[in-house]
């Protein structure tokens, strides 16, 4: 009998599989507008905007450990919810973060589409609204598409072809691993030059084609050793940020910096805004966990950074189309300026690396075999990393939505198996927002890592001013 629906990618199926005690493969997101909006308006809006996506109309069937979308009657106020904080301590932010702390862990509805908005409708003056959707649905770029069409002045995804379909370009690197080793290779190697790897934004272009038989051996070399270094990761450094998550969450974010600074920064030492960023990331982890009495002397924690691999023309599609790059933050380097270089330094060494790609294709391998097996196969990676980490660029001017002020926006991605710590950085209007999500069972107070961020950026500006830059100041 003819199975309904459309069979799901195995990248994403990979995704679908991934929900655990401890993590939900969750993709949160919060946005603060002023004034407040009305649910009547919000639910028109998503009617007319969000469900025209295709993947947001669809629920899932499993059939035989193969995953299907299916369509589905979405009722509106299943999805789109209203919330009433309750008065705390704290004050309104620390109420709305450990809501958003408690509905990271409480799971999506399987029998509906896997995707749900909660309104605060009074909150500082304004609203908050919050997104819960599951990362089988898209990665965050993909997200950010759906984002821009949802605001006012947004295009609808059914004014452009292809918008609301995922790519199925995941798929070709899932057939290739069944295949032999220099079969792959090729294949791999074709489509890094053709098309992936152009989109990286961690990765630096490689040369069109391959010239000869030396090119060929030196890229297959390249793809060999980047694979056998994935697999031989040694651990990295055991902290109080590394062990068993309990299941519970808090999130926690801090004021936004200003990005035209963080660029003045990156200029004057020669570094890019990612370098600077990532590099107070390392000193805020590294003054935590100096405060909880740690000997941070040589300490090292692994982080792993998604990667876009979409070609320009699929910016839009939803699905996953993303790498992993593993790298390891040096926390115990307290001078901000030997900090950022050495950041520098290990972001270098991964340009040209196939390693995303590779990690891309284990998913689609994951995708691909039983529960248990994908399980063991992402353990692997798991156990020798403690952080999930993602910057996203937005928009560069404020958005309205409702014609209410978007005044303020952050989001988390999801962490699996062990690990208890996501860290988000979003660019948005001119600055650049920073967001913590923690198992409280490894860190019950993830505000006193974000407090350290603010200290952290002050201090590699104020160094860099003090610079010896003689005829060049």
């Amino acid at each position: 009998m003819e199975l309904a629906g459309e069979s799901m990618s195995k990248v994403d199926t990979a995704w679908l599989r991934m929900d655990s005690a401890s993590n939900l493969m969750l993709i949160m997101g919060v946005w603060v507008l002023r004034p407040g909006i009305r649910w009547r308006d919000l639910c028109r809006r998503v009617q007319d905007q969000l469900l025209p996506y295709e993947r947001f109309r669809q629920r899932i069937e499993e059939h035989g450990g193969a995953a299907r979308w299916v369509g589905h009657e979405v009722d509106i106020a299943q999805h789109v919810v209203r919330e009433k904080l309750p008065r705390g301590k704290g004050g309104a932010q620390a109420a709305l973060q450990r809501r958003i702390g408690e509905l990271a862990m409480q799971p999506l509805d399987r029998g509906r589409p896997l995707w749900q908005m909660h309104l605060v409708e009074d909150y500082e003056g304004g609203s908050a609204l919050v997104f819960r959707i599951h990362h089988c649905i898209a990665d965050g770029i993909a997200l950010i598409g759906v984002t821009l069409s949802l605001v006012d002045g947004g295009a609808p995804p059914a004014a452009k072809d292809g918008r609301g379909r995922p790519s199925r370009g995941d798929d070709w690197i899932a057939d290739s691993l069944v295949r032999p080793l220099a079969a792959m290779v090729l294949r791999m190697l074709d489509a890094a030059g053709d098309g992936a790897v152009r989109s990286f934004a961690l990765l630096q272009q490689p040369a069109r084609g391959v010239k000869g038989s030396i090119d060929l051996a030196q890229g297959a070399w390249q793809l060999l050793s980047d694979a056998a270094a994935l697999l031989l990761m040694p651990d990295d450094s055991p902290t109080c940020l590394k062990g068993k998550p309990a299941g519970n969450k808090r999130v926690a974010w801090c004021p936004p910096l200003p990005l035209a600074e963080i660029k003045a920064i990156g200029k004057a030492l020669n570094c890019s805004v990612n370098d600077v960023l990532l590099s107070c990331v390392a000193g805020a982890i590294g003054q935590y966990l100096k405060a909880q009495g740690e000997d941070i002397a040589g300490v090292e924690i692994r982080a792993m950074v998604p990667v876009n691999l979409r070609p320009p023309h699929q910016m839009h599609d939803l699905g996953n189309h993303f790498g992993l790059a593993p790298l390891v933050l040096p926390v115990g380097l307290e001078n901000p300026i030997e900090r950022v270089y050495e950041v520098r330094r290990r972001m270098d060494a991964l340009k040209g690396s196939t390693q995303p790609l590779l990690a891309f294709a284990v998913l689609a391998l994951a995708g691909l075999l039983v529960k248990p097996a994908q399980d063991a196969i992402m353990d692997l990676f798991r156990s020798k990393t403690t952080a999930v980490m993602t910057n996203v660029p937005g928009p560069n001017g404020k958005l309205t939505f409702l014609a209410s002020s978007i005044e303020q926006i952050m989001f988390w991605v999801p962490q699996s198996g062990d690990i208890g710590l996501g860290v988000s950085i979003l660019s948005y209007a001119g600055n650049v927002q920073f967001g913590v999500m923690v198992d409280t069972q490894l860190c019950p107070q993830p505000e006193q890592i974000i407090d350290h961020f603010e200290p952290e950026f002050a201090k590699l500006s104020l160094v860099t001013l003090m610079l010896p830059w003689g005829d060049e100041a």
